[in-house]
């Protein structure tokens, strides 16, 4: 890798550390109890465990007609973002997350234990979690908007929840939420003007699978579908929720990479996709480095 992408997270933390610092100072400032359980629940509306599920749920409204535009509107909103998060800018960027970097701030340790001491195993730049909040969130805004239906004005209100939440945890700095929300509105856009393209692909006219529940459709006056889809977001919202509030703390099993610098406070990856490596259990950046699988040192 050209050793100049090395330096890249390096000199956005300190082109931004006044300001990174600044915004921790001001969630920070506000940490209690209530408020850690309120940033976890709109946290998990960027985690994978939200995410994947939302995509499998958006397949299936790809089958209905009526439903069609906000099936592929977030499948291609979450491709193009997942592609440009984690494919190409957090391995571009290489930025170290906050617990790890700040360290000797006592400061900002203290907000990160009072926070629950949640951690990630990846790269910071940019925010993941708010990438995939503003891009699903984006998408629906548009798809509802086109409708005319009110509703759409909450998605962007749970995405700048999202984004905030990742600040207030400590996992992320500012500014690699502001990236995130950067990439997950364009992300939605181009994912819904694709939409627009596919859905004038002829032969999709003829598929409906609403013709298979024609009769419960017409018992229900249309109901049902809209009950449906709202218990399956409500069902994979408590699915990635519910373990959430059991992260974190010492009870987590951390990256044993350490150096002059900072020990590392990644989560280590699950040892049946990442094996321990002389008996110790390593986050996926610091497994790949150690068992020769990248050329990040």
């Amino acid at each position: 890798m050209n050793p100049i992408l090395l330096t890249l997270g390096t000199s956005i933390d300190q082109t931004f550390a006044g300001f990174d610092m600044w915004v921790f100072r001001f969630f920070g400032s506000m940490h209690n109890d209530f408020l850690t359980y309120v940033a976890k629940f709109f946290t998990t509306f960027g985690d994978e465990a939200f995410t994947i599920p939302v995509v499998i749920l958006a397949v299936v409204l790809c089958f209905f007609k009526k439903t069609r535009k906000y099936g592929f509107a977030l499948i291609f909103a979450i491709a193009i973002g997942t592609i440009v998060t984690n494919v190409v800018v957090k391995p571009m960027a290489l930025r170290i997350r906050p617990y790890n970097t700040l360290q000797a701030d006592p400061d900002y340790w203290s907000w990160y234990v009072s926070a629950g001491m949640l951690s990630e195993g990846d790269y910071s730049f940019p925010s993941g979690h708010t990438t995939a909040a503003v891009e699903m969130a984006t998408a629906l805004f548009l798809c509802f908007r086109s409708d005319k239906k009110k509703i759409a004005y909450l998605f962007p209100l749970i995405a700048i929840c999202t984004a905030g939440s990742r600040v207030y945890l400590m996992v992320h700095y500012s500014t690699d939420v502001l990236a995130g929300v950067i990439v997950g509105v364009l992300s939605a856009v181009i994912g819904y003007f694709l939409m627009k393209l596919v859905l004038k692909i002829k032969f999709l006219e003829k598929i409906d699978a609403a013709k298979l529940f024609k009769k419960l459709t017409e018992k229900t006056k249309g109901k049902a579908a809209p009950v449906v889809i709202c218990l399956a977001f409500l069902g994979i919202f408590l699915y990635a929720f519910i373990p959430s509030l059991t992260e974190g703390g010492s009870d987590t099993v951390r990256c044993a990479f350490e150096t002059g610098d900072y020990k590392c406070y990644n989560a280590a990856r699950l040892e049946d996709d990442y094996p321990a490596i002389d008996g110790e259990r390593y986050c996926k950046i610091h497994w790949k480095q150690l068992s020769g699988e990248t050329e990040n040192n």
